[in-house]
């Protein structure tokens, strides 16, 4: 019989193969659709699906889920950000669509994450005793670290979708100042030209003479 630190080991190590999961960040375009895929082996699988804009626009994207029989299971308009889960119940591909349809001229930068788990399930131990009990705490603990884990993935989520939509706000009006700031310069330029260009209208043989 294995010791009980070595079986919980065993049951970690199961229980993170059977999480498969990306995490990526792709550039959709003006009136571009761009969708992505995620197989499921066996029905009753958990789907984790994740969303954020970080920088265009309003921050909003619109998104749809189908199944492998081509039925939406999840989809929004002008939506932010967004982190579900839900269970698949039928084996294939299902897709991830996001569109930039109300755009005509703004790219959009959206970070997202699909993650397939099979959901673990405890079984009780054939021989009960004071090992078993041991094993069955461990693993309490190991499910009770994989939700504080969780917990925490989804807290720094949150603030990189905050300072990612800060920086693109801060940027956005540094581009607005400087541009101001070129405009009115070039409007005093344009204003001491044509002032200048009335003085010497005033001095000059064809400009008009005025009594003082």
């Amino acid at each position: 019989m294995l010791p009980p630190w070595l079986s919980s080991l065993f049951f970690a190590l199961w229980l993170v193969s059977l999480v498969q999961g990306s995490a990526l960040t792709t550039a959709i375009g003006a009136n571009e659709r761009l969708c992505f895929y995620a197989d499921v082996d066996k029905a009753g699988e958990k789907i984790g699906f994740y969303f954020a804009v970080q920088s265009g626009g309003s921050f909003d994207i619109d998104y749809e889920v189908r199944d492998p029989n081509d039925k939406v299971l999840l989809d929004g308009l002008r939506e932010r950000q967004g982190d579900y889960v839900f269970t698949a119940n039928t084996v294939g591909e299902y897709s991830f669509c996001f569109e930039n349809d109300m755009s005509t001229l703004t790219e959009k930068l959206v970070d997202f994450d699909i993650m397939v788990e099979s959901e673990p399930r405890r079984e009780a131990s054939a021989k009960p005793g004071q090992v078993a009990d041991h094993t069955s705490a461990l693993e309490e603990s190991i499910f009770r670290l994989n939700g504080l884990l969780m917990s925490i993935k989804r807290m720094q989520r949150y603030f990189h979708t905050r300072e990612a939509r800060g920086f693109s706000i801060v940027k956005s009006i540094q581009n607005r100042l400087f541009w101001y700031a070129v405009l009115e310069s070039l409007g005093v330029i344009a204003m001491a030209v044509f002032q200048v260009y009335i003085l010497q209208t005033f001095f000059t043989k064809t400009g008009r003479r005025y009594k003082v």
